[in-house]
Formats: C-alpha cells, structure tokens, sequence
C-alpha cells in the first residue's frame, strides 16, 4: 500500500526549502477549519480546536484506508491569524490575535468519510465547535518562506515582509498571515521548529 504525504506531492506548497520570501501561486485546497480568537498559548478554545481538528483527521485517514486502501500521511496544522492591527502579530499582542485553525482534507475524504469521522470526533470529545466546518480556501499569489526558529522569533522577519519587502515589490496585504506548522512544537527544540509564513498579496494600488 503506497502511503501519499502532501511534504513529497506537494512540495512548493508544504516542504519550501527558501528561507527569503518568494513569489508562489496557492491552488484551491479544500480544509476542515474552526474560527477563535484571544493567545493560542493560554486560551483553551484554541487548544480545543486543534484536537478537534486532529481527530477528525486522523478519523478520515483510517476510514480511506480502511475503505479505499489508501494510506496518507495526515496534512501539518495551518493556521490563519488576523488582526485589526497587523501590528499586533509584530509586537506579539497575542490577546488581540483572531484565528483559524485548520488542516488540510485530501481528495479521498468525501462526504460520507466526513460524515463519519465528524460523528466519531463528537462522540470521543463531545459538543462540536460552532465554527467547525469543511471549507475550501483558493489564496492564489502569495509571498512564501521557510522559517527556522522561535514561533516569538518571527516578529522582525514579519516587519521585513510588511514594511520593507512588500512595498518593494509592488505588493499590499489581500488576506491574513498563514502559517503551515511543520514540527511538532512537543518534540522539536525552539530553535529547531520549522514553520512556512505565507501571505496572501495583491499589486500595490497608487
């Protein structure tokens, strides 16, 4: 049985190897996602989201193996992170940071496998999120790079991109901060973790 993993079929996307920011089209990506807000590290809602997120994941990933005889590597969490204020993801005011926790859903989970595995996450964790729903987010152009290091270290590599790099290239924001989480934060060293920062753009108006 050949196992799929999306760092190996989808390389640009979910392996970057560019530490420097560079152009990258985003296709259409089809997601199951839960809305937040308030510090991902203190507030439980957000701790909540991701072990939804994580069994409803692994719930499809047995029920196509199980069903298909396909195997596939469960996708890395994702998030999007909004603010009123892009300061705020800079100064690491993370009271004031919104969020969408989510991750990616292969071509092989229909309907009837999310049904099931929506029905198996409530019956291990109990009340399903409100938010929690299978969404299909297309970002189109983006300037993407491979960050190495603290989560916290992340703050003047995005005073870079927002106020030098963007201009530069003619670019303004078109969407939230998109981070794609490569290691797990439990097993990895801080300074070790690897983490894609992605943001969509559009051509800077004059």
């Amino acid at each position: 049985m050949k196992k799929f993993d999306v760092r190996k079929t989808m390389k640009a996307l979910y392996a970057p190897k560019n530490r420097e920011f560079a152009p990258i089209v985003v296709p259409a990506i089809r997601f199951a996602m839960i809305d937040g807000a308030g510090d991902p590290n203190t507030h439980p809602d957000y701790a909540r989201a991701v072990q939804w997120l994580y069994t409803l994941s692994y719930s499809a990933k047995f029920a196509v193996k199980a069903s298909r005889a396909i195997d596939y590597v469960v996708p890395p969490l994702e998030g999007l992170w909004y603010s009123e204020n892009p300061g705020d993801f800079v100064a690491r005011r993370k009271d004031k940071w919104r969020w969408t926790a989510m991750i990616m859903l292969p071509e092989w989970v229909d309907e009837e496998i999310e049904d099931a595995a929506w029905a198996k996450a409530a019956g291990k964790l109990g009340a399903t999120p409100e938010s929690l729903r299978v969404a299909v987010l297309e970002e189109g152009l983006c300037l993407q790079a491979l960050h190495i290091g603290r989560y916290d270290d992340e703050g003047p590599v995005l005073v870079y991109l927002h106020d030098r790099l963007m201009p530069e290239m003619g670019f303004d924001f078109a969407g939230p901060h998109h981070e794609i989480y490569l290691s797990d934060p439990r097993r990895t060293a801080p300074e070790k973790l690897r983490t894609i920062l992605r943001q969509k753009v559009r051509p800077l108006i004059k």
